[in-house]
């Protein structure tokens, strides 16, 4: 029997497609927004299909990497009915009530440092701010 060195099987396009193959898995594995925990799987398949002669056969090679789903992406729709026109309608909305305004909004970003209201994007302490926060008694 013969020994076949697989880094040179099929004129090396063996150990390219498996080359291929593991960067994909790499790739996958390190994919936040694939599960950690299932399992990846590169499949090398050599199918051989003879001649009735049998003195020469095809032979096929297939290299197939199984990876880890990427998650689903989860969001909400608003779903109802136009009272005038009877059309109905689906709108997707986040995490705040439709409508309703955050302070990206009004272009900057503020945070509470103590007593102090900072504009994070510049680090200066922001005037005429009213807190409305609660008093403990």
């Amino acid at each position: 029997m013969s020994k076949v060195n697989l880094e040179e099987f099929a004129g090396g396009a063996l150990q390219e497609k498996f080359d291929d193959a593991m960067e994909k898995v790499l790739t996958n594995l390190m994919d936040p927004n694939t599960p950690w925990k299932n399992k990846r799987k590169i499949s090398i398949e050599v199918t051989f299909e003879q001649t009735e002669d049998r003195n020469d056969t095809a032979v096929n090679v297939s290299v197939v990497a199984k990876l880890a789903p990427v998650k689903p992406i989860a969001t909400r729709m608003a779903i109802g009915k136009d009272l005038k026109s009877g059309k109905v309608f689906a709108e997707e909305y986040g995490s705040q009530i439709k409508g309703q305004m955050t302070l990206d909004d009004y272009g900057k970003q503020q945070t509470v440092i103590g007593e102090d209201v900072v504009d994070t994007e510049t680090g200066e302490v922001v005037d005429n701010v009213v807190d409305l926060r609660a008093k403990q008694a």
